[in-house]
């Protein structure tokens, strides 16, 4: 089983376009599909406008996704050709309660990639992503506390000095980095580098 992790900085850096073009991009591994939403105090963690994302029974909640339109994230995941995807519901800091739930989902599947930067807290995937653009300041606890983990950066423009205050460049210079510019978030040298981790040959 192979399992891929794409995290980012900040939100609408195109995490979730990135999961779904490396889903597209390698249909052969009928992926299993993972979007993992915090939440607390009544707003959204994901934006931090007031929403309905909370389940209202419990601390947290994996809902299978049904629809094709695309208009959510995992519906995309879908579109995009995932085999199943899911969305996992969750307390700011609770993540830890809904691990079981995921894990018996994991097991069920060929492979699995998985939106999410705190999931790295509980597995060790063979290729963790991180998506970057140096034109957002805001950049997360969860994607700083990780940053040495990232297998790829994938980094938006060529803007060289990025408006983050803790986080400089060098500490990802070793790193490999594909740059994007969007609307485009999956190169095909970011294919190529991922069908080479994952241990399977030319990508057709």
């Amino acid at each position: 089983m192979a399992i891929i992790v794409v995290g980012g900085h900040s939100r609408n850096v195109g995490k979730t376009s990135v999961v779904a073009g490396l889903i597209a991009a390698l249909p052969a591994f009928n992926w299993t599909a993972f979007k993992i939403t915090q939440f607390g105090h009544g707003r959204c963690w994901l934006n931090g406008e007031p929403c309905d994302c909370a389940p209202v029974d419990r601390c947290w909640a994996v809902t299978e996704e049904q629809d094709r339109s695309g208009k959510s994230d995992s519906s995309r995941f879908l579109v995009a050709g995932a085999k199943r995807a899911f969305w996992v519901r969750t307390e700011q800091g609770r993540l830890h309660e809904a691990i079981p739930a995921i894990q018996r989902k994991i097991a069920e599947t060929e492979n699995v990639i998985i939106e999410s930067n705190s999931i790295l807290q509980f597995v060790d995937p063979n290729l963790y992503i991180t998506v970057l653009d140096p034109a957002t300041e805001d950049f997360k606890s969860s994607a700083q506390k990780y940053l040495e983990r990232a297998d790829a950066v994938v980094l938006h423009g060529n803007q060289d000095t990025p408006l983050w205050k803790e986080v400089k460049v060098e500490m990802f210079g070793g790193i490999p980095a594909f740059r994007i510019a969007p609307p485009k978030y999956v190169t095909d040298d970011l294919v190529a580098f991922t069908a080479d981790r994952l241990g399977v040959g030319a990508v057709r």
